[in-house]
C-alpha cells in the first residue's frame, strides 16, 4: 500500500515527497504530468534535487515510487482502467498538495483547484469504499479567511461565507475545503492552511521565487507605503513541509485543521527592514499615507510590459496580503511540532542574496548522462 501524493513536482510538494522518503518507509504513488516515463522522472528530479543528490533520488525512485502519468484535471486523471484501478487498490492514504497559485486567473483556479480536487476526492471515495482509507490530507491556505484587517484568526474562525475573498485562488481553496468535509464525512481528514510560505530557514536555496521577488522589490524601495508596526505572517517551507508530513502520518492528530503559520510570533515590517539593514541592506522610511496612491500606481504599471510591468503585476497580486495586518494563530501546529517556526528575519538576507545572484531562477542540474547513473540502474535510467 502507498501514499498518493499530488504536487510532487511543485515547490511545497517536493518538501512533502522528500520528508516522506527520508523520515518514513511508505511507498509513494505520484501523479506526474508527462508524455513518457523519462519525462516524468526528469520532472521529479528537477523538483527533488533541492533536497536529495542524484544517487539518493534514484534509489528512492526505484525502490519506493510508482509513477502514474496523468493530469489532475482529467477524468480519472486520464489513466486507463487498469492503471486507475491499480491506483485505487494500492492507495491507503492521500496527501493532496497540487494547486494553481495563479491568483489572477479564475479559469485556472477553477480548473485545477476545484476540478482537480474533485477528482482526488473521488479517488478517495473509491478507495474508502473498496478497502478503507487511513487519512485524507488537504493542503489549503490561510487566505480562505477572506478579507481581514488587524486580526488574529484561529482555525475555527476562518471560514465565513458572508465575507468577501481577495482573489480566485482563495475562493476556490475555500470551496475545496467544503468539498472535503461534505464528500468524505466517513474518512479521517486533515486540513492544512499555510500562511505566506517563503524560503527555507536552513539554507538560502529556493525554487519558488514569485513572493521572494515581490519582497525584493519592496526591500529596494527607499520609502515603504506600509505601517511599520503591521505584522506579516511568513513561515519557512521546511517547517510547513515537516508539519504536514508528521501530522499526516500520525494515527490520531489532535485537530482536524491546522494553521501552518508564524502566528502571534509574526514579525513587524520594521523588524524585517532593521534585520536587512543590519545585514548590509538599506533602511527605508515608512509613509503609510502613500498606500492608496502606491496601490493605484502598481495597478496601472501592471498592464505595462517588460520588467517593470512584471514586478508591478507581482506586487498587485500580493499587495492585499501585505496590507491586511492579519496573522493566524499557530498554537495547534506548535503543540504537534514542539517548536515555533524560525523567524523570517533569521534567513531573509541569505534568501535574497541567493535569489538576486541567480536572477530569481534556480540553477537546476540536468538529468545525469548514462555514465553518472548508478551501474545497477544504468540500463533503465534513460528511456
Amino acid at each position: 500500500m502507498a501514499i498518493f501524493l499530488t504536487g510532487s513536482t511543485g515547490y511545497l510538494g517536493s518538501y512533502l515527497a522528500a520528508g516522506l522518503f527520508t523520515g518514513y518507509s511508505d511507498r509513494l504513488n505520484l501523479l506526474v504530468r508527462a508524455k513518457d516515463e523519462q519525462e516524468a522522472r526528469e520532472r521529479l528530479w528537477q523538483s527533488l534535487q533541492l533536497h536529495l543528490d542524484f544517487p539518493e533520488f534514484w534509489a528512492y525512485l526505484n525502490d519506493r515510487v510508482r509513477i502514474f502519468r496523468g493530469d489532475l484535471t482529467s477524468e480519472r486523471f486520464g489513466l486507463d482502467d487498469d492503471e486507475y484501478h491499480a491506483l485505487v487498490d494500492s492507495t491507503d492514504s492521500i496527501l493532496h498538495c497540487a494547486a494553481s497559485l495563479n491568483r489572477k486567473s479564475e479559469k485556472q483556479c477553477l480548473n485545477v483547484n476545484l476540478r482537480g480536487s474533485l477528482e482526488v476526492i473521488q479517488l478517495a471515495r473509491r478507495a474508502q469504499n473498496r478497502h478503507g482509507l487511513r487519512r485524507y490530507s488537504h493542503v489549503s491556505t490561510v487566505a480562505v479567511a477572506g478579507k481581514r484587517q488587524n486580526e488574529v484568526v484561529t482555525e475555527d474562525q476562518s471560514i465565513d461565507w458572508a465575507r468577501s475573498d481577495y482573489d480566485p485562488y482563495a475562493r476556490t481553496k475555500k470551496f475545496c475545503e467544503h468539498m472535503v468535509h461534505q464528500l468524505l464525512p466517513d474518512v479521517p481528514h486533515t486540513i492544512f492552511r499555510p500562511a505566506i510560505v517563503m524560503g527555507d530557514s536552513r539554507r538560502p536555496e529556493t525554487t519558488q521565487f514569485d513572493m521572494v521577488q515581490a519582497f525584493d522589490i519592496l526591500a529596494r524601495l527607499p520609502v515603504l507605503p506600509l505601517r511599520p508596526d503591521d505584522r506579516i505572517d511568513i513561515v519557512p517551507a521546511n517547517y510547513v513541509g515537516a508539519a504536514i508530513v508528521k501530522i499526516h502520518q500520525m494515527e490520531n492528530p489532535c485537530f482536524a485543521i491546522y494553521h501552518l503559520s508564524s502566528g502571534t510570533g509574526s514579525q513587524k515590517y520594521k523588524e524585517l527592514t532593521d534585520a536587512l539593514a543590519a545585514a548590509g541592506g538599506s533602511r527605508p522610511s515608512y509613509q503609510p499615507w502613500l498606500g492608496s496612491p502606491f496601490s493605484k500606481t502598481v495597478n496601472w504599471l501592471a498592464f505595462k510590459g517588460g520588467a517593470v510591468g512584471y514586478g508591478a503585476s507581482l506586487l498587485k497580486v500580493f499587495w492585499p496580503y501585505l496590507d491586511w495586518n492579519t496573522v493566524f494563530d499557530n498554537s495547534r501546529v506548535v503543540q504537534e511540532m514542539g517548536e515555533q517556526p524560525a523567524k523570517f528575519s533569521s534567513y531573509a538576507y541569505p534568501l535574497l542574496q541567493f535569489s538576486r545572484a541567480n536572477k530569481f531562477k534556480y540553477p537546476a542540474k540536468p538529468w545525469p548522462d548514462r555514465a553518472a547513473v548508478p551501474v545497477s540502474a544504468a540500463g533503465s535510467a534513460v528511456a
